[in-house]
């Protein structure tokens, strides 16, 4: 009896591995074209949402931006080449593009202290320590920024899911490449979960699904984790009432102190990564899917009011795909300006992210191949995601001492 026990247990054991091998041998399919679709899709929208929220950016800090107030769309607005949502997140990719996968968050820190352009809160400060010396993770440690638990890798993170279609891994490990040069803690999350909705997009006609999935890459113990959950709550409780679930999350997330430990500002003035990213939730439940409705609705919400719905239209914009959006958004759209401070207009960021993209893949253990027409296919690996314990800005852990090395420093073109 006791053989046998201990054979079923042997067994059973056998049986789970074999079902763990299958499960990480699923593999989800999508054609380079319809990436490519998806992709230019995802960037349209961004610019859309923060071309049309623009004019209201912090000119509502915990109130409803009235209808009255949400400007008029203008074909023209799809141009922004001088904004941060944008160019920041352009380094990052020219700094893959050119180390490739495998960069040291010490050299991506060393291309950021080099870029030129204006920066604000988190990414002000993260720039000022790298340029200092103090190298990441140490540069978007609480210890040495004051703005850790801000809004800004966030709206930069975009980039993150973009090249990396149903591949949340890899996003996940972007943010600690990229995202702690300014940002920890809930900062560093909703960056991570913005990049993994945008990954689940390129494979859902669902909001709420891609919603799931982007908090399936952020720790469940974290506040930005507890907020999103309570707007998914939120919306199923009043699925016809926008405003009513906007009044529940200004009461808890902008009114209740314990909510803002770590804001940089207690007043009015919310830059706190949370609010904003339900903003961005908010926009992509309550605009089912239309994209006029799914950017008002985010710009509506407030504080800051053109980085979320750039967030929010890029995510559906990826859901949608070029080929089915409406003409207003690209027939004004110039691919040949260059953006701000950057290597690209807008021809070269697609082929950049294509490349990237299919790099990605096979890093992930995927597979490039082409079917009987030609067409290139993309084998991608349904990997699952494991997050890990929260890392909070108001109880940080220690800095790890991190400092560029007197070679290192020589790399960096500006001191502070």
């Amino acid at each position: 009896m006791k053989h046998l026990i201990l054979f079923v247990a042997l067994y059973a054991s056998i049986l789970g591995i074999l079902s763990t091998a299958y499960a990480e041998e699923d593999f989800r399919t999508l054609t380079l074209d319809e990436y490519r679709d998806r992709m230019v899709a995802a960037w349209v929208g961004q610019m859309a949402g923060v071309g049309w929220g623009g004019p209201t950016e912090f000119n509502f800090n915990g109130r409803i931006v009235p209808e009255s107030d949400f400007p008029s769309w203008k074909p023209e607005l799809i141009n922004q080449f001088e904004q941060d949502d944008l160019y920041v997140e352009m380094t990052f990719l020219k700094t893959l593009e050119d180390y490739g996968w495998d960069v040291s968050p010490r050299q991506a820190g060393i291309d950021f202290a080099n870029s030129e352009y204006q920066l604000w809160h988190a990414n002000k400060f993260g720039r000022r320590n790298l340029r200092q010396g103090i190298a990441p993770p140490d540069s978007g440690h609480p210890t040495f920024n004051g703005h850790a638990d801000d809004i800004d890798y966030q709206i930069e993170a975009d980039f993150s899911g973009i090249i990396a279609p149903g591949m949340p891994r890899l996003v996940m490990d972007l943010g600690e490449v990229f995202g702690r040069l300014m940002n920890y803690g809930d900062g560093l999350y909703g960056g991570v979960f913005v990049g993994a909705m945008y990954a689940e997009a390129f494979f859902q006609d669902s909001p709420r699904a891609v919603i799931e999935a982007g908090l399936r890459a952020i720790p469940d113990d974290s506040q930005y984790y507890e907020c999103i959950s309570d707007v998914l709550r939120w919306h199923s409780e009043n699925p016809e009432q926008w405003e009513k679930t906007w009044e529940l999350i200004n009461q808890k997330y902008h009114l209740n102190p314990e909510y803002r430990k770590a804001s940089c500002s207690k007043e009015d003035f919310n830059i706190d990564a949370k609010i904003n990213g339900a903003y961005i939730v908010m926009g992509l439940l309550y605009g089912n899917g239309d994209p006029d409705k799914t950017i008002e609705i985010a710009t509506r919400c407030g504080q800051d009011s053109d980085c979320n719905p750039s967030s929010a239209g890029g995510v559906l914009f990826t859901m949608i795909g070029m080929d089915k959006l409406p003409d207003k958004f690209i027939s004004a759209l110039n691919r040949n300006e260059i953006f701000s401070h950057t290597a690209y207009n807008f021809d070269r960021l697609i082929a950049v992210c294509e490349k990237l993209a299919v790099d990605g893949v096979k890093r992930s253990g995927g597979r490039v191949e082409k079917d009987n027409n030609g067409n290139v296919i993309l084998q991608i690996p349904n990997l699952s995601v494991i997050p890990g314990k929260a890392q909070q800005c108001w109880e940080p852990g220690d800095s790890v001492n991190s400092r560029f090395t007197e070679e290192e420093m020589k790399q960096i073109r500006f001191k502070e």
